[in-house]
């Protein structure tokens, strides 16, 4: 099977290093990569969103399966494009249709859908240009604190948590009327604001049937003890210690089943991942968002922990038949410590060099996100470097092999959180 990947971060990466495994894997491409993926793929300098080009190197490498890694392509409508043209439409596409990925492209259908489905979420209110006046006032008695969210995609950065009426509303009127967000920021849904343990939950949809891949936890603060600016994720975990039997049915029975449901009920074609951003109040499972791909750097947890044949997972879903497929996972605990430029999630410099990162091994790969191959060397190419991933029989055990790792690695302005996993000691 040929198989191309879009991407370049450490998600990519880790999709990558899964899919090779495969014996199923004739050739792995992965456009544009980074300086890690040329180990499991060829890197391919295209871009995600360049479908023409897609197109053209599809139809001449014969690619069997086209794997979109980000939001990017689905919201773009890469399902579409492949599955209304006679030359790709043989190729299947794991992500959903544009329809689908409106989940993650527009916060505000993405509520409305839950609404519909009786899917347990935070009360909210969307406002526009249109009720700008309507959404000051509605903001000036509205409990504290206050999330405001750009209704579409905003890199992860579109989420303000306001605990001051006065900073809530100079939010808001930044966002609409001066486009902190560009056209992201054009509606702005306003939510209560839930208190409780955030976690991550991952299903794979053939449309019909899914299956659960395991749990996991992101931190997205940038400064230890969750506090800062957010950013893409500093670090993630797997499994969640809270997200046992008893929780994982709820969350089943009240929100995975009834989305995949409620896709098909509207004649949503969904094919792929979605990811359940979910808090933990008190015992009971609220949606805070959902996306439609892998997070990122929760992907670095996941995959080392799924034992299944990605790829067969894959031709399961193009059968829809995953409802024949029993997922397995390793036993032991994952922890992801993540490298960032310093100066992230704001200003920061590219063009470090970076020394000290180790070959995989059987219980810790280092999966390259933001770096770049230079004459032999390996630079630093974004905000989120590197991701040190670990396994163990428990989670401290991963952490302390992570961080230990961590330190070793060098870079200039090489920055990491030591307290990932912090609840859990």
């Amino acid at each position: 099977m040929n198989i191309l990947l879009l991407g370049s971060g450490g998600r990519e990466h880790a999709l990558a290093w899964k899919m090779a495994q495969s014996p199923a894997c004739t050739k792995l491409y992965i456009a544009p990569g980074n300086a890690g993926t040329p180990a499991y793929g060829e890197n391919v300098h295209l871009s995600v969103s360049d479908f023409e080009g897609i197109k053209a190197f599809c139809i001449d490498k014969k690619i069997d399966l086209l794997l979109p890694g980000s939001e990017e392509p689905l919201v773009l409508g890469v399902f579409d494009f492949f599955a209304n043209d006679p030359a790709l439409q043989h190729i299947p596409v794991i992500g959903p249709s544009q329809s689908g990925a409106r989940l993650e492209g527009s916060k505000a259908f993405a509520k409305e859908f839950m609404l519909r489905h009786n899917i347990p979420t935070a009360a909210y209110r969307e406002f526009s240009e249109a009720n700008f006046e309507e959404g000051l006032a509605y903001l000036s008695e509205h409990s504290l604190p206050i999330v405001l969210k750009a209704d579409g995609l905003a890199l992860g950065k579109g989420v303000v948590i306001s605990s001051l009426h006065e900073e809530a509303i100079a939010e808001y009127t930044e966002m609409i009327k001066s486009a902190k967000f560009g056209d992201a920021s054009k509606k702005v849904v306003v939510e209560q604001f839930l208190t409780g343990i955030e976690l991550s939950v991952f299903a794979l949809s053939d449309g019909k049937n899914y299956v659960l891949l395991p749990s996991a936890k992101d931190y997205k603060r940038i400064g230890e003890g969750d506090t800062g600016l957010n950013t893409g994720g500093m670090g993630a975990i797997s499994p969640v210690p809270f997200a046992d039997a008893a929780f994982m049915k709820k969350v089943e029975d009240r929100v995975v089943r009834p989305t995949v449901a409620g896709l098909a009920a509207e004649g949503i074609v969904y094919q792929g991942f979605i990811f359940f951003g979910l808090i933990n109040v008190e015992g009971e499972p609220f949606v805070i968002e959902y996306n439609c791909r892998m997070g990122d750097p929760e992907t670095e947890v996941v995959m080392p922990r799924l034992q299944n044949d990605l790829l067969e997972l894959f031709s399961a879903v193009k059968g829809q038949n995953l409802d024949k497929v029993t997922v397995s996972e390793d036993p032991r605990a994952a922890a992801t410590v993540m490298l960032v430029s310093g100066g992230y999630p704001e200003a920061y410099e590219k063009g470090k060099e970076i020394t000290g990162i180790p070959a995989p091994t059987a219980d810790q790969i280092v999966f390259q996100a933001g770096t770049k191959a230079d004459g032999g060397k390996t630079l630093t190419n974004g905000g989120r470097v590197l991701a040190v991933t670990s396994l163990a029989s428990d989670l401290q055990q991963a952490l302390a092999h992570s961080k230990e790792t961590a330190e070793s690695i060098s870079f200039g302005g090489k920055y990491y959180r030591r307290d990932i996993g912090y609840e859990f000691r």
